[in-house]
């Protein structure tokens, strides 16, 4: 059985195959579909199949996924473009005769506030309308977003954000890349959807206090309304536009759009997902 990945030299897409690999699956059998051939070099030496294809070509995609039984198919990470590079690859995998697409959603994707939904919803819908078999992986948020806020607090005490006691149900992304190893590596997982959510979830004060733990001193949670918060990141650097968009995804998680009280993700991966404290100190 041949697994292909896309993203393939990106974070998330690294810790997919080799949580692939931890399982069993031949390096000859994992295809990293990758834009940049130089950033897959490591997975080349180590006897991947590397494929050179971006998102938007479909014809490259088609032959990358050539003889691919299995699809983990990562969601491209330009916010407005990835439907598009999505439907050029789920067109691509229908071409090839893929016989099953995990792909990773989000968290709530089919209720979320959040504005990151639209295009996963988009996405869901075109893997339903394909006709290929299909496995929704509805990814939480990643414990590796906050490490910024670990420099933040290191330089003033602080953390800064807008979400109010919204509670987020963040693992870690080794934890989302070994669900997905799961999913294309054994059965009966076509047609589920699964609400990936880390346990237990936090709010951002209760962060606050984990990274103070890492640190060896107190770390307060400052909340701000949505237009502090902006200019609070505008003021460290952040585009007025990225700014604007970072403090709109925390008024959703203030509305709870990052929680979940799903086992989905411990019941995949068989332990619980990995502590905050644990991926922040690294």
């Amino acid at each position: 059985m041949r697994i292909a990945v896309t993203g393939a030299a990106g974070h998330l897409g690294r810790l997919v195959i080799a949580a692939l690999e931890s399982r069993g699956v031949a390096t000859a059998d994992i295809v990293a579909i990758v834009r940049n051939e130089a950033k897959a070099a490591d997975l080349a030496e180590r006897g991947v199949q590397v494929a050179v294809a971006a998102y938007e070509d479909e014809a490259a995609l088609t032959t990358a996924l050539a003889g691919v039984d299995r699809l983990v198919l990562v969601s491209g990470s330009e916010v407005g473009k990835r439907l598009a590079q999505h439907t050029s690859i789920i067109t691509a995998a229908k071409a090839a005769g893929v016989a099953l697409i995990a792909y990773t959603s989000l968290l709530n994707a089919d209720t979320s506030t959040l504005d990151l939904a639209e295009e996963h919803r988009a996405t869901e819908a075109l893997l339903a309308e394909s006709g290929i078999p299909t496995v929704l992986l509805r990814n939480g948020w990643y414990i590796e977003n906050f490490a910024s806020a670990v420099e933040t607090a290191r330089a003033t005490g602080h953390t800064f954000g807008a979400a109010g006691e919204g509670r987020v149900s963040a693992a870690a992304r080794r934890d989302y890349a070994e669900a997905a190893a799961v999913v294309v590596t054994s059965e009966g997982h076509a047609g589920k959807v699964y609400e990936l959510a880390g346990r237990p979830a936090f709010t951002y004060a209760q962060l606050a206090a984990v990274i103070g733990g890492i640190l060896g001193t107190e770390v307060t949670y400052v909340d701000q309304s949505a237009g502090e918060y902006a200019s609070t990141l505008k003021g460290a650097g952040l585009p007025a536009p990225i700014a604007a968009m970072f403090a709109g995804w925390d008024v959703a998680t203030a509305a709870g759009a990052l929680y979940s009280d799903s086992d989905d993700l411990q019941r995949l991966i068989g332990r619980e997902s990995t502590p905050a404290a644990e991926v922040l100190s690294a």
